[in-house]
C-alpha cells in the first residue's frame, strides 16, 4: 500500500470519527459535510510551494541548482 493511499484512508477514517458516522455514508458525502480538501491535493500544493521557495533562494545554496 502506497504512502498516499495510506494517508487518504487515514484522513477518511478521521473524518468519519469526527462526524460520528459508520459504513452507511459514502465518502463523497462525508467529504462534502466536512469541506476538507483531499490530502493528496494538499501534499501536491505544499510540494509546489516548497519548490517555489527553493527556486527563489539565491544565496548560493545547492537547492536551486538541483532543480534546474
Amino acid at each position: 500500500m502506497g504512502l498516499m493511499r495510506s494517508l487518504r484512508v487515514t484522513q477518511r477514517a478521521m473524518e468519519r470519527v469526527m462526524l460520528g458516522v459508520h459504513n452507511q455514508i459514502r465518502n463523497m458525502e462525508i467529504r462534502s459535510r466536512t469541506r476538507f480538501t483531499g490530502i493528496a491535493q494538499r501534499v501536491a500544493k505544499l510540494k509546489w510551494q516548497w519548490a517555489g521557495h527553493i527556486v527563489r533562494g539565491q544565496d548560493g545554496r545547492w537547492g536551486p541548482n538541483v532543480l534546474e
